[in-house]
């Protein structure tokens, strides 16, 4: 289900966008409405600047960044080629002029979408190809046998500058959305989907069997919470999305020049090797096979375990993340996931043998695989957590995270003055408070 705190936020981001989009297409009619200038321009001069305006505002500062820088480039570029070949042509006589140009706009648009293939040019420069192509062929065309295509391809390149500028300026100026932080918040809100899950599949399953956990929610939440996983499962595109437009942001914030975002899509891509896991889990939760209650109450508490240390890490993480600020409790929690790794490592040991699964409700070992198998895959989860941390780790050197305060320490303090408190009693703590 989704969060309807979220789900308004993202709705009101909306509003604001088409404001400022109108916003933009006003300013842009006003200065053309008030400019004397733009009298003496050609008859639909003004048409480039509010087209670049629709075209070029995008939600994010790194869209409108993007586009708004190819476009400005591209059309720079194609206006030039445009102009030194159109004198070549005009040199070469009313005969050869033609066949020079027509083979000029089929030289340089076959090898432009050629270069739209290329993998690099294709994240990067798409748009500002399109462009390129765009803006040569209608220079070229349109500035046949004419003697004015220098003062053309001026007002053309004025106008569209106009429009970016504008275009510009009101997104970053106005409630600016920054791409950057969006992926940001969207890892840590991954994150803790996947640990939420991971706890819930657990909960879940258990739940049904019968045993009693310490977790007190109802069923509903619990099945609610175990399916966040499926969100990361589909995040990928966003978050290559959002990467390559962050790029293009300049530094704000807590994000320097130069920030790190493609240890990002590292993380994200740890946390869905933990998301394809957890499937499987799943699956075999949602398995119709019946495994005996009594070999389920055997696991238990091992398998409960593992997957509250494991969420914790995770947690523990987005955290780091949220506030980018490193934690000295990642290798303490570490340490207690591995303690509960071997716990269950051993409670699967302890399982009996063949001849004596009579005693655990079943006929054959093969009446419990359902559950030797969501064990197995609760180890492999926690091991590919490991990768998650170093990949979180990497990100916090990269990006130069806050030193921790010794937390360690604090808690080790604060554990101290709670235990003398209850050893003293009350007139301790009234005393403790006055000093």
């Amino acid at each position: 289900m989704a969060n309807p705190e979220k789900k308004e936020t993202h709705e009101l981001r909306k509003t604001i966008h088409c404001i400022k989009v109108g916003i933009a297409m006003t300013l842009v009619s006003l200065y053309y409405y008030t400019n004397p200038w733009s009298n003496i321009n050609s008859q639909g001069a003004a048409m480039w600047a509010v087209m670049t305006v629709v075209v070029v505002f995008e939600f994010t500062v790194g869209g409108c960044l993007y586009k708004g820088l190819n476009r400005a480039v591209a059309t720079l570029i194609a206006g030039c080629l445009a102009l030194g070949i159109h004198w070549i042509a005009s040199l070469s006589g009313d005969r050869f002029e033609p066949v020079i140009l027509g083979l000029s706009v089929f030289v340089l648009a076959s090898i432009a979408t050629f270069y739209r293939f290329v993998t690099f040019i294709k994240v990067w420069f798409d748009y500002g190809v399109t462009i390129f192509i765009l803006t040569f062929s209608l220079i070229a065309v349109s500035g046949y046998k004419q003697d004015t295509l220098f003062t053309l391809a001026q007002q053309r390149l004025y106008n569209i500058g106009i429009g970016i500028f504008i275009c510009l300026l009101v997104c970053v100026l106005i409630c600016p959305v920054w791409a950057g932080e969006d992926l940001h918040l969207l890892i840590i809100w991954n994150m803790e989907k996947l640990a939420n899950s991971l706890e819930g599949c657990i909960a879940e399953y258990f739940k049904e069997g019968g045993v009693l956990l310490a977790v007190d929610e109802d069923q509903e939440a619990i099945i609610q919470r175990s399916e966040g996983y499926k969100h990361i499962l589909s995040s990928k595109p966003s978050e290559d999305s959002l990467a390559i437009l962050a790029r293009w942001e300049p530094g704000h914030g807590c994000y320097g020049f130069r920030h790190p975002w493609n240890q990002y899509l590292k993380i994200g891509a740890a946390m869905r090797l933990c998301a394809y896991c957890l499937e499987s889990l799943a699956g075999c939760i949602d398995s119709q096979t019946q495994v005996p209650e009594s070999m389920k109450r055997h696991l238990s508490e091992a398998c409960i375990k593992l997957s509250t240390n494991s969420s914790r890490i995770l947690k523990e993480l987005a955290k780091c993340i949220k506030f980018m600020k490193k934690s000295k409790y990642i290798d303490l929690l570490i340490r207690d996931q591995n303690n509960a790794v071997k716990e269950l490592d051993r409670a699967l040991r302890s399982l009996p043998p063949m001849e004596a699964m009579e005693n655990f409700g079943c006929v054959s070992l093969l009446e419990g695989r359902v559950l030797i198998t969501a064990a197995s895959l609760l180890i492999e989860i926690s091991a590919r957590i490991i990768g998650v941390v170093e990949a979180v780790n990497l990100l916090a050197e990269q990006a130069c995270f806050k030193p921790a305060k010794d937390q360690v320490e604090d808690e080790g303090m604060i554990s101290s003055k709670t235990s003398f408190v209850v050893t003293l009693g009350p007139q301790a703590i009234r005393t403790i408070e006055e000093a």
